[in-house]
């Protein structure tokens, strides 16, 4: 079979490699699934440049995010049958045409949906609940407080927008540029910051580094700052974070870590809710392109593109 490898750390671009391998047999517990889409993430790439070396092994598979059929089993009972559609998580490994996986760690896909939905049902919906969950338990009561959310015009940033006016709260989008703020517009009816953000009482933020440390002097006493991505490369300034002294709660969400520290259940559970809301149209993401994996190269090139409209997934 191929896959994409990771062997140093390093420029995704440079260090992921497509290798040709064996197909290891599933053991007692296992199932094999052959992988139909697979989506490219920034969670992916951020371990392929080392960022977290000291729990990301080498070498290893990337993708976090994917579904896939079931075509063997390994001994004893799987609650899984041969054809169907799964989505496999708990751990990188997604970007190969086979990956033998805990059938404990695989959730029946349900046949409404097609394999592009399905392959983006986990990361961006899960983490999305996720911090609509900790703004509520860190305010109680919902009761319109301005959020800001940045990179707003994501696709996790416009699930967060939704939700979060589900849930009671006030979201601002926080945007870099005019022009996606007129784009942002069209989908989304409430403010808009360009650049700049109003006082706010929590942030919900993917960027970090210093557009991160700009936002954090914004937030009024009392209110809190949601840490879930470092699209700049960096993190906040921890001086900084030191200095509020409290007045303002700083926390880093990793949804790995809810994910193996939850039930079975809770996890179904986050899933139904996600099929749910990629029924109704609000969870769901654009796809610009599917590609085989064997064009995984152009495939990282266009990811880096600002003018890129959608999702890529790839179908190995």
């Amino acid at each position: 079979m191929l896959r994409a490898v990771v062997r140093a750390f390093g420029d995704p671009r440079q260090v992921i490699r497509l290798e040709d391998a064996g197909r290891p047999a599933p053991g007692p517990g296992e199932i094999e699934v052959r992988i139909r889409r697979a989506a490219i993430n920034p969670s992916d790439l951020i371990p392929v440049t080392g960022a977290y070396r000291s729990r990301t092994p080498l070498p290893f598979v990337p993708g976090f995010e994917g579904v896939g059929e079931v075509v063997r089993l390994g001994e004893g009972g799987t609650g899984l049958s041969i054809g169907q559609r799964v989505l496999p998580v708990g751990a990188s490994g997604l970007w190969q045409q086979y990956l033998v996986r805990p059938a404990d760690w695989c959730f029946a896909v349900p046949d409404d949906l097609s394999d592009d939905e399905a392959a983006m049902a986990y990361v961006n919906p899960l983490t999305a609940f996720r911090l609509v969950d900790a703004a509520k338990a860190h305010f109680g009561d919902a009761a319109g407080q301005r959020i800001g959310v940045t990179a707003a015009a994501s696709a996790i940033g416009r699930m967060l927008l939704v939700l979060l006016a589900q849930a009671g709260f006030r979201p601002v989008a926080l945007v870099r540029s005019a022009g996606t703020a007129v784009r942002l517009a069209q989908v989304f009816s409430g403010e808009i910051a360009v650049r700049s953000a109003p006082p706010l009482d929590a942030v919900l933020d993917a960027v970090g580094g210093a557009p991160g440390d700009a936002l954090f002097r914004t937030i009024r006493p009392g209110g809190a700052f949601i840490q879930y991505g470092a699209l700049s490369g960096a993190q906040l300034d921890p001086a900084l974070v030191a200095s509020r002294r409290g007045d303002v709660a700083f926390s880093f969400l990793w949804l790995r870590s809810w994910v193996h520290s939850a039930s079975r259940a809770a996890l179904a559970e986050a899933f139904a809710l996600s099929f749910a809301g990629i029924r109704a149209g609000f969870l769901g993401s654009a796809v610009e392109a599917v590609l085989p994996l064997s064009d995984l190269p152009a495939a990282l090139a266009r990811q880096d593109d600002p003018a890129r409209s959608g999702k890529l997934l790839i179908a190995p």
